[in-house]
């Protein structure tokens, strides 16, 4: 490395790691921030499915039929039930069940013992039962589901077994009566596939975000200080001073983006625990020393060019705020780039490997799924390097010229 670039690096570095408020700021503060949201929200979430799950939802019931009484105690549907006869109330019900004042309203057809009792040939009529409620309530939803799966379904059983005898004759042949027995999986991939959706995404952010955090500042802000101006005016190569900037944000960014990951670890199954019951703690996820290398050399590639597309921004801008300003079209970029993943995993098609940005998050998805093979991950670094180089070639002119460095 040459010496000026190697001074600036150490500078840089000393100029973090010495000041007390920016550790705090860049790396524990996001810490203490990331697993605490995530905590809230799985306890939240799961303070909410609790709540759902232990609610007595109020329901009522118009022309219950014989023998609904009984199924209901059997199948131990709990509910607060109101049995009606006549049509006068059905329009107040309603209208509670929009307000959310009750939950569900079920409403059996007229005489529908005697039209199930009559019923002979194809054709006769067939009873109703009509259920009412209010989807964009959280009880009522569930209410409704659960009477239809645990009551009419078990009531319906009733039925058929009181007219057939033997119901076991309408069961002509089982599919896959015991389906872990037949059921042949690929736990790698399974494992990985539930999280390969998420971390490219909140690999990619995270990266961006430690670049952005302190690439404006490290540019921009000495630019608006005026101790980059005499760095320009010392003996040393301005290519040098790029470089320098350059690598030690990566570095910082790569401190910074592993305090995240290091977070979510601790997080996620916090949140998922919540929201997912014991599932996250069945997953396992295990990488080969080739696949562990893959990833190391996919995530520097992609800080640095994070790191170069936020110091072209921050050097261009006469302000922090100013460079604040442009660099989120960057930053929103990068998370359109991101969640592409979320639209399915294990791509194959080379073109896609080749896009910036969107080539990382699908090789970081591949990766988990075991599916990453060497030309995706040759084409992927590439690509990425090769962007990054151009980037870096642009900053360099750009340190170059007085007009821009000198706000002039």
């Amino acid at each position: 490395m040459m010496n000026g670039t190697k001074n600036i690096v150490k500078k840089e570095l000393f100029r973090v790691f010495s000041d007390k408020k920016l550790i705090f700021s860049l790396f524990i503060l996001p810490a203490v921030m990331i697993i605490g949201m995530y905590s809230l929200m799985g306890t939240l979430f799961e303070n909410m499915m609790t709540d759902i799950e232990t609610h007595v939802p109020k329901t009522v019931i118009q022309n219950a039929p014989l023998g609904l009484d009984e199924t209901i105690n059997t199948t131990g549907f709990q509910a607060e039930i109101n049995y009606i006869d006549n049509d006068d109330d059905v329009i107040n019900i309603k209208e509670d069940i929009r307000n959310g004042n009750v939950d569900l309203l079920i409403v059996f057809e007229d005489k529908f013992t005697d039209k199930i009792n009559s019923y002979k040939n194809a054709g006769d009529p067939i009873p109703e039962v009509k259920t009412f409620y209010n989807p964009s309530e959280d009880y009522s939803s569930i209410a409704r589901s659960n009477f239809v799966e645990q009551v009419l379904g078990e009531y319906q059983q009733n039925i058929l077994a009181d007219r057939l005898g033997n119901i076991e004759q309408l069961q002509v042949f089982h599919i896959d009566k015991d389906p872990s027995s037949s059921t042949i999986v690929n736990e790698k991939k399974a494992d990985g596939k539930l999280l390969s959706t998420m971390l490219p995404f909140l690999i990619n952010i995270m990266l961006f975000a430690g670049a952005m955090g302190l690439g404006v500042d490290v540019i921009t802000g000495e630019k608006e200080r005026g101790t980059l101006s005499s760095m320009l005016v010392a003996p040393i190569k301005r290519s040098e001073i790029v470089f320098g900037k350059l690598i030690s944000l990566a570095i910082l960014s790569s401190i910074s983006a592993a305090v995240y990951a290091f977070s979510i670890v601790i997080a996620l199954p916090l949140m998922m625990g919540g929201i997912a019951g014991d599932v996250m703690g069945d997953i396992k996820i295990s990488f080969t020393l080739i696949e562990m290398l893959q990833l190391l050399v996919l995530m520097l590639v992609l800080v640095y060019l994070y790191v170069a597309l936020v110091a072209l921004v921050a050097v261009m801008a006469k302000t922090s705020k100013e460079a604040n300003t442009y660099v989120m079209p960057v930053y929103i970029i990068v998370m359109l780039g991101s969640l592409m993943t979320y639209m399915g995993s294990g791509q194959t098609k080379l073109e896609y490997f080749i896009i910036p940005i969107y080539n990382s998050a699908i090789s970081m998805q591949n990766l988990l799924i075991g599916e990453l093979t060497s030309l995706q991950f040759v084409l992927t670094v590439g690509t990425t390097a090769l962007l990054a180089a151009i980037v870096t070639g642009l900053i360099t002119k750009a340190f170059n010229s007085e007009k821009i460095m000198f706000n002039a």
